[in-house]
């Protein structure tokens, strides 16, 4: 039988198929292949007892993908949640996990929630920060409603990864929509023991066909992984359009001359904020221990 892993916790691994939930552990020799099973990976599993809702999963099926953090598979895109305020939005926390998701080939949108606490001044700022980017930005607000509908449609019929700090409204949006699904969703809940505790794990949520979203533990620090500061360039999208206006090849854009990134900077052509977070991963980078 074939299903989605949707979590996996202390060896367990819990795989939907159709409207059922089944327990599973994993066959051994995945250990001696060094492949986990991952929440998001499609499996075959091998039924131990019906009644009791318990297989064995015997074949991980080929992956389209797979993310180191947020440790997952088979995702379309990654959705980042920040509050507009309350807390004050951290773009240097944003700006870093961005940069994962690049490394990763994921493509990526930003939604700033609690919109309703802020006025428009305040979210053109915001979206002026990412403005050139290629990353889309939406707003929302949970606690009104607003912005769901938008929401829905970047969701539509994909896989996506949903991240954010805590305190930013995440669970909140996730459980709005949720809201009229016509699944067991009840028994699914029961079964992974889900809303009992803040998300620990990894686990796959599902919206309507098709469309899953990965509900992620809450970060308050990413640190970059297995990255050269030579890399981190190419990581900002923005910046391609102005390297070849650069006078040194291979320019790192931080105290070069005649850089054609810090010519477009003061043109306003690339965000100020994003600028200096570059600059400051870039240090990090080139300071770190070499193990």
């Amino acid at each position: 039988m074939r299903g989605r892993i949707i979590r996996g916790i202390a060896g367990f691994y819990y795989v939907q198929t159709g409207n059922q939930i089944y327990e599973c552990k994993a066959k051994g020799i995945f250990r001696k292949d060094k492949k986990k099973p991952l929440p998001g990976d499609y499996v075959e599993i091998d039924i131990l007892d019906e009644a009791a809702l318990t297989a064995n999963i015997s074949v991980i099926l080929p992956r389209t993908n797979e993310l180191i953090r947020p440790a997952v598979a088979n995702v379309d895109q990654a959705l980042v949640i920040m509050a507009a305020a309350s807390p004050a939005p951290n773009l240097n926390l944003l700006d870093r996990f961005l940069v994962t998701m690049e490394q990763q080939k994921v493509e990526c949108c930003i939604c700033f929630n609690k919109q309703d606490l802020v006025d428009e001044e305040w979210k053109d700022k915001l979206r002026e920060s990412y403005r050139n980017t290629g990353y889309r930005v939406l707003f929302t607000s949970a606690r009104q409603g607003e912005g769901l509908e938008e929401l829905c449609q970047i969701l539509t019929g994909k896989t996506t990864t949903v991240a954010g700090p805590s305190g930013v409204g995440k669970s909140s949006l996730i459980n709005r929509l949720q809201t009229g699904i016509s699944m067991e969703t009840g028994e699914i809940s029961t079964k992974i023991e889900r809303g009992k505790h803040t998300t620990r794990h990894s686990e796959l949520i599902y919206v309507s066909e098709d469309t899953y979203i990965v509900d992620t533990p809450g970060f308050s620090s990413i640190e970059l992984y297995r990255m050269e500061k030579e890399e981190l360039q190419d990581y900002f999208p923005e910046f391609a359009d102005w390297e070849p206006e650069c006078r040194f090849t291979g320019c790192a854009h931080v105290k070069e001359r005649d850089c054609g990134v810090k010519t477009a900077l003061e043109r306003g052509e690339i965000s100020r904020s994003r600028y200096e977070n570059y600059c400051q991963l870039y240090e990090e980078l080139k300071n770190k221990r070499k193990y």
